[in-house]
């Protein structure tokens, strides 16, 4: 009876996936005309210092700062954005995309406690603030990490994601 229960619980573990609806996906952003590009700061709560298990809250925002730079840093290298000028925020506090063509925006960041991350990127025209591409808000995680590079591999899924939507524009 045990057997039995459990070979029925993983079949429909592994025929959930199909029997879910696609997560809509964001339209390709058109890259054409966009020669400037810039990358905003992922925003972190640094207010959660105590919830992530850190003493101090300049701990956790040394975590958030790293994790930052090593995101804006792959992010530099996507392949959309191969020939083009990309700048990216300092910190939480510069976000002046006003000299480029390209504003890479998130919203509704939210690392949790079982480290997943939660964020949507818009894709800007910061001339107009008209939205020219969306990956709406997702949850990334279910990672064996620790905290510090569990957000690494969180902002690394999302470069991903935003790769793939830059590149298949640039290719229109």
């Amino acid at each position: 009876m045990k057997r039995g229960a459990v070979v029925s619980l993983l079949l429909f573990i592994l025929a959930l996936p199909a029997a879910l609806p696609a997560k809509e996906k964001g339209k390709p952003v058109d890259m054409k005309n966009v020669k400037t590009v810039f990358i905003g700061w992922v925003d972190v709560n640094p207010e959660d210092y105590h919830l992530q298990g850190y003493k101090t809250k300049e701990d956790w925002i040394n975590v958030i700062k790293e994790a930052n730079l090593a995101f804006q840093k792959k992010c530099q290298a996507l392949k959309g954005l191969s020939g083009r000028t990309v700048t990216a925020a300092k910190d939480r506090s510069d976000a002046d995309p006003a000299a480029s063509d390209l504003y890479v925006k998130f919203s509704d960041v939210n690392f949790d406690h079982k480290y997943r991350l939660h964020i949507a990127v818009h894709f800007l025209d910061p001339k107009t603030n008209n939205e020219l591409g969306l990956i709406p808000l997702e949850s990334h995680g279910a990672h064996f990490c620790t905290l510090s590079t569990c957000l690494d591999k969180e902002l690394d899924e999302v470069s991903n994601e935003m790769g793939k939507q830059l590149a298949s524009g640039a290719s229109q």
